[in-house]
């Protein structure tokens, strides 16, 4: 198994010119465990996810993955594209959206990857794809293109062509947001499936049951400050904070049945 990383998050800030989008962000993100980001929408949550693979620069203090300073060498310093690519190798990203290349098939787009990127071979890069498809329960749809997928099917998809990678860190930016109910509950079984075998987990969401049953942590965001990180107990049945007691009692209040 490929070994897990840490990140270390400190006194963060980024702006959109006058509007500061994150605010002094302290946070660790231990190696191995899950940490599920919460909060409003627009409280900088996926901001704050895109920084940490410095698809957005931040503007003061600094994100360190195994230690090492990521998008900068060092004050004022950006690093290069070269050293950035490298880092981020091992830095694996599922978003809203699923982007798959609709001409390729599930198979082809796992393995794109690894062919651009990882400079294998077609056929050790298929035999890798393969195993990342059978992973998420795709072994019968490797020959479908996304036009004959589901939703569900295209996320895992996703998700798989991010796994093939071999992370040591997996990001992932409100997985399930564009799906329709029904097929929230097999990315979110994958997603658990990853947390049991070790992987260090970055997860912003609005599904409270995953964040209770799966984060090792959960943080709370709002504004653009972080209020608070604590286990999922704490926040999201004995929240110490009025901030984070107001945005469960909205989201249960829009969930209710």
């Amino acid at each position: 198994m490929v070994q897990a990383s840490a990140v270390e998050i400190r006194n963060l800030d980024k702006f959109y010119g006058p509007f500061q989008a994150l605010k002094q962000i302290d946070l660790t993100i231990p190696p191995g465990k899950v940490t599920c980001l919460i909060g409003p929408s627009g409280s900088g949550k996926s901001t704050l996810l895109r920084c940490i693979n410095f698809l957005e620069e931040y503007d003061a203090g600094e994100v360190r993955i195994d230690d090492q300073l990521i998008g900068y060498d060092g004050p004022g310093r950006k690093m290069s594209a070269r050293k950035l690519r490298q880092m981020r190798r091992s830095i694996g990203m599922v978003f809203q959206q699923f982007n798959l290349w609709p001409h390729m098939t599930a198979l082809e787009n796992v393995a794109e990857g690894l062919i651009r990127v990882r400079g294998l071979g077609k056929a050790d890069a298929a035999t890798r794809a393969a195993e990342a498809l059978r992973k998420v329960g795709l072994e019968d749809k490797m020959q479908n293109h996304p036009a004959r997928l589901s939703g569900g099917q295209q996320q895992r998809v996703a998700i798989a062509r991010a796994i093939a990678m071999e992370p040591r860190l997996m990001l992932f930016d409100e997985p399930t947001s564009a799906l329709d109910p029904e097929l929230v509950g097999e990315v979110l079984q994958v997603m658990k499936t990853l947390a049991g075998e070790g992987m260090t987990m970055a997860v912003v969401t609005h599904e409270m049951g995953f964040a209770a049953h799966v984060a090792d942590q959960v943080a709370f965001m709002e504004a653009g400050e972080l209020v608070a990180v604590d286990s999922p107990d704490a926040i999201l049945h004995n929240p110490s904070d009025p901030r984070i007691s107001d945005f469960l009692r909205t989201y249960h209040e829009r969930n209710a049945f």
